[in-house]
């Protein structure tokens, strides 16, 4: 779970204004669990500790209490919110949840051990709109 706003810029809908959410994501991984009596990990596709740690190192501590936006932005606006506020992360794409779910993915893909694959995570925004990523 984290927290952020986000500003959609040049969106034609309600979320065009500064808003936020209340995200929830969820991560699956693949994999053959491990076969080796005595490992402290045997039956394991990935310990969920170690799991866990990845994602919130990639993820919820880079985002959580942030002001996302994208670099469509106009440049005096960037150059504002960042001198007025901590933690803003601006990223190469609209902050749409399709978008950072791309994003999220290979975030992740790249830390996980070489035995295990990503198959598919989750972002929630609202209560009622979840954006699914697969592996395909």
């Amino acid at each position: 779970h984290f927290e952020a706003a986000h500003a959609l810029n040049g969106y034609d809908g309600k979320c065009r204004n500064i808003h936020g959410h209340s995200y929830e994501l969820r991560v699956t991984v693949k994999g053959m669990p491990l076969d080796e009596p005595g490992n402290p990990k045997n039956g394991m596709v990935i310990d969920f500790h170690d799991l866990k740690q990845i994602v919130n190192q990639e993820v919820v501590d880079k985002f959580d209490h942030a002001f996302i936006i994208g670099n469509n932005m106009p440049e005096d606006f960037v150059e504002i919110t960042k001198r007025n506020f901590d933690k803003v992360v601006e990223l190469p794409y609209q902050p749409t949840t399709e978008n950072m779910l791309s994003d999220f993915a290979e975030r992740i893909k790249k830390r996980l051990p070489q035995h295990v694959e990503l198959y598919s995570i989750t972002l929630q925004e609202t209560r009622d709109n979840i954006a699914e990523w697969r592996e395909e």
